[in-house]
């Protein structure tokens, strides 16, 4: 067994970042399908997070990832006030080439053999379309598409709820929830993220752009002309001066030994799931004086869509609960001062009191 391989295990049975009920390994041959799901917790309520599809470079890449998104969606559910536990799925493959009608159908049927305990949804690389096929052999699926008895597209409350994290970041900090006339870096202009700048822009706010897609940024430059300009890349977002407000939305990792250093803004408040590359980095952010928003709880609008639809969706009822993000993040900040922690800690307590208490209730 390989370094990497006793690294995974270690993390699933004896590490503080394991603890997940069941791992699940998919494949079909005929298919070419390579899929992992993992479950973290289903002590609020059946499993219930986004797939992704991603060319990880081994699988034992993907397995920690799977591991470390359904831990975060445990986490992000239960600060969300939702009756659900934590589950992610990913499935090893460029979803340009790889993916197939034929691959997700035989996803779909992996996540059925699991009878509830995982309701799956959208992710890096999935679609509202791709949710519409799955669902043909799953009726545990969410994300599908309204002609489906779906939601659609979830990103837009994702994009709403961060926004509002950004505002209740504003508030603590500089005592006004107004993002009028901040500068405000986006990494990852993708899915997510250009309905943020739509939000950013309503508020005069001064925007900076990056994403490795070209397409991505023109899109964006183009409904914007005015108000915000595109850097090379993150390297040059994060060094950017003057930015007020860092929001990385593209894949996990953006807070690390080498990025957090040289941040310049005074906040960071993103869509991106596991920002903090390893624990500590939400000290380091502490010690510079960055506040961080934890990334589970503002990024939840997109999870409280699809736990929606399971009940027979509806847009503004959705809306109303992701404003309350607002109020989540600024309780979250009054425990980190009150405690003396760091506000990723705090949000990490007050979580795990929720699942807890569920637990005991048993």
């Amino acid at each position: 067994m390989t370094d990497v391989s006793d690294g995974v295990l270690h993390t699933l049975f004896r590490s503080e970042q394991g603890g997940h009920e069941q791992v699940v390994l998919c494949q079909d041959r005929a298919s070419g399908l390579k899929a992992v799901i993992a479950l973290h917790s289903t002590a609020l309520g059946p499993a219930l997070g986004g797939t992704r599809f991603y060319p990880y470079a081994t699988e034992e890449e993907a397995v920690a990832d799977a591991l470390n998104l359904a831990r975060g969606m445990s986490y992000k559910n239960a600060m969300a006030g939702l009756d659900h536990g934590g589950g992610k799925a990913v499935i090893i493959g460029d979803p340009v080439t790889d993916k197939s009608e034929e691959l997700l159908l035989a996803y779909g049927r992996f996540v059925a053999s699991l009878g509830g305990r995982y309701v799956t949804a959208c992710d890096v690389g999935t679609y509202v379309a791709d949710m519409d096929v799955v669902a043909r052999e799953c009726r545990w699926t969410t994300g599908r598409s309204p002609e489906n008895g779906g939601a659609g597209d979830s990103s837009v409350l994702t994009a709403f709820g961060v926004y509002q994290g950004m505002r209740a970041s504003a508030q603590h900090l500089w005592g006004d929830p107004s993002l009028r006339g901040r500068r405000i870096g986006v990494a990852g202009v993708g899915k997510v993220g250009h309905h943020l700048v739509d939000h950013l822009r309503k508020e005069n706010a001064e925007v900076v752009i990056t994403d490795v897609r070209e397409d991505a940024v023109r899109r964006v430059l183009d409904r914007h002309p005015q108000g915000v300009t595109a850097v090379a890349d993150t390297e040059a977002l994060i060094r950017t001066e003057g930015l007020d407000v860092y929001a990385p939305c593209a894949l996990g990792g953006a807070l690390n030994d080498d990025s957090v250093p040289v941040l310049t803004a005074a906040v960071v408040c993103g869509a991106a799931n596991n920002q903090l590359a390893h624990p500590g980095v939400e000290k380091d952010l502490a010690d510079r004086g960055i506040l961080y928003a934890p990334d589970y709880v503002v990024n939840a609008g997109g999870v409280i869509q699809v736990a929606d639809e399971l009940h027979g969706f509806d847009f503004d009822r959705c809306r109303a609960k992701a404003a309350k993000i607002f109020d989540t993040t600024l309780a979250i900040f009054a425990r980190a001062k009150s405690d003396g922690i760091p506000p990723a800690a705090a949000a990490d307590r007050i979580a795990e009191q929720r699942m807890a208490e569920a637990r005991a209730s048993r």
